[in-house]
């Protein structure tokens, strides 16, 4: 590595072996040197959670190149590991994805793709999320890299506010369809969830999540409207819950 070269760590959701994780860490390593720590296996909605139950344990990937991780823990447990025993010195930036899948609107609150970041904004990181809105195992993910290059680009040019972490998704489309990149705010949406009750064939019952995505009438400045339009999400966002607008308004629960 060269002490000079910005440093980026990598994570995703989708696991070490994921397509979209390799597009990534080809377009970050044009900026920089790479640290990469992802999961060994599909992680997908496990948020920021953490493990603390039964040690963590990290194996090198050398067939993937050098500084290649994967380790048995969640895509927080990731980032923890990654910044404290494998970057080299502190990372200019920590990116996580590309993901399979959107995480706009609501979806931030479920997926391990943005647990990652908000995890490395907690800790005073720059940090990105990427995601594409397809599932698809023959998903395009060239076609994701001008606007990934782009932000990368503008992100070690300018850092985000301390604090600040962004949240990319990118509609499937060619590269030369993707209208633009919008800033934008996070779409009111919900999800429809059911437990659909199944029998095996001995005869148990065992119940599979299902659900349906319900954004009725996403705004001119969300997320799921710019997507739906053809053009790149980014949502600023905060590991800070807290609504301040009704800090005011609560104080009569005050003693």
């Amino acid at each position: 590595m060269t002490p000079k070269s910005p440093l980026i760590l990598i994570t995703n959701d989708d696991g070490y072996q994921s397509r979209g994780l390799e597009q990534l860490v080809h377009i970050a390593q044009e900026f920089g040197d790479t640290v990469v720590m992802a999961p060994d296996r599909n992680s997908s909605g496990l948020s920021s959670s953490i493990t603390c139950t039964r040690p963590l344990r990290v194996r090198a990937v050398p067939e993937k190149g050098d500084n290649y991780f994967s380790c048995d823990g969640t895509p927080a447990d990731c980032v923890k590991m990654g910044l404290e025993h494998f970057c080299p010195r502190p990372p200019d930036l920590v990116l996580s994805g590309i993901n399979y899948g959107s995480n706009a609107s609501i979806n931030i609150l479920y997926s391990g793709t943005m647990g990652a970041v908000l995890e490395a904004c907690l800790d005073g990181f720059p940090a990105i999320g990427f995601s594409v809105l397809s599932h698809s195992p023959e998903t395009d993910f060239s076609a994701c890299a001008p606007s990934v290059r782009h932000i990368i680009s503008k992100t070690l040019e300018q850092p985000l506010p301390q604090g600040t972490a962004l949240n990319v998704n990118i509609p499937r489309l060619p590269a030369d369809q993707i209208k633009g990149i919008h800033i934008c705010h996070q779409a009111h949406a919900s999800w429809v969830d059911s437990l659909e009750k199944r029998t095996d064939p001995i005869g148990r019952p065992y119940w599979w999540m299902t659900g349906k995505f319900v954004c009725p009438n996403p705004n001119e400045q969300s997320d799921e409207y710019a997507l739906a339009h053809g053009y790149v999400s980014v949502v600023p966002v905060r590991p800070d819950f807290t609504d301040y607008a009704a800090i005011d308004k609560i104080q009569h629960l005050s003693l």
